[in-house]
């Protein structure tokens, strides 16, 4: 929890305005995730399925849409963009600040919530109120996700059809990039705005690690097993990628998009930076562990393998 309240920190201090602290949000609570158990569950489940759902996980708040279950959901988090229904929805705080007296306000039968919210779960408890827990870790845990939540809204026939689409999805990404070589990748997530500090990219194991090998990448990072490395300049000398991908927050202008590309050619012995293949995708597909990782990982794959895709 120390870890997580740092993160956001920073990212509170990175942002500039109040819809790119909202993207930096959706991403940091789906990244906060990947050091969970691969699974999910309910506590307090019940044979009837909830009619008043209250999620504080963007990501799940997806899923439920996805599913069918979007009349059910009563409110969501501060920080839910997607889809545009869940913008006329009462908030009720997210994973630093769930608001305990709004939530009971709106007598829910089903509670989504984090697995680290320690202190809300217990209230919940006490409260006698039900809540499926959020356990993520990587990319297939997305599906394991939906279908434990099908199940516990009994909406499983349209989980199952959604987890079918998703894995036929990724499914033909990998089948359009199979022996295609994989360029060695540096994925970035977070640095302070035009200049090369505070680098954070993705390691060895998690749920952008899962996207970029389903996207025939190879991590650089792949062999530092865990979710985030801070990466310093000298090491990314040192690991040499030959493809540079960052994921940034908010709209861009095609000035403001080259401007942060243009920071990185200060690093010209990088074959990334030589070749040109340094990008910049601001689009949370790429972000949000939900039922859109398909698209997300395809955006991923089409600066990989262009070639491939424009076929």
């Amino acid at each position: 929890m120390i870890l997580t309240t740092i993160f956001f920190a920073r990212i509170t201090q990175l942002a500039k305005n109040q819809k790119i602290l909202r993207w930096f949000f959706v991403f940091f609570v789906s990244f906060a995730c990947f050091a969970m158990r691969p699974s999910a569950g309910a506590i307090g489940q019940s044979s009837t399925a909830p009619s008043r759902i209250i999620s504080l996980i963007p990501a799940v708040s997806e899923m439920l849409f996805a599913i069918g279950a979007g009349a059910q959901v009563v409110a969501v988090s501060s920080f839910d963009e997607y889809p545009a229904e869940v913008r006329k929805l009462p908030r009720v705080g997210a994973l630093l600040d769930p608001d305990l007296e709004r939530i009971l306000s709106l007598a829910p039968d089903l509670v989504v919530v984090y697995e680290s919210q320690t202190d809300l779960r217990r209230q919940l408890e006490r409260a006698s109120i039900p809540m499926f827990i959020y356990k993520h870790a990587g990319l297939a845990d997305v599906t394991t996700t939906i279908r434990l939540l099908g199940g516990r809204i009994g909406r499983d026939a349209e989980a199952n059809a959604l987890v079918t689409r998703i894995d036929a999805g990724l499914a033909g990404i990998r089948a359009r990039v199979a022996g295609r070589p994989k360029p060695r990748t540096l994925l970035v997530f977070g640095r302070d705005a035009l200049a090369l500090r505070g680098i954070y990219a993705s390691g060895g194991v998690g749920f952008l690690h899962d996207m970029l090998i389903a996207a025939g990448g190879e991590n650089v990072f792949a062999d530092v097993k865990q979710q985030s490395v801070q990466a310093t300049s000298e090491l990314i000398l040192a690991r040499a990628p030959e493809v540079i991908l960052e994921l940034r927050a908010g709209d861009m202008t095609a000035e403001q998009r080259k401007r942060e590309e243009d920071v990185w050619r200060v690093l010209s012995s990088v074959p990334a930076v030589r070749s040109g293949r340094v990008s910049i995708i601001n689009d949370p597909l790429t972000v949000v562990p939900g039922p859109r990782v398909a698209e997300g990982t395809e955006l991923i794959a089409r600066l990989l393998h262009p070639d491939t895709f424009a076929q």
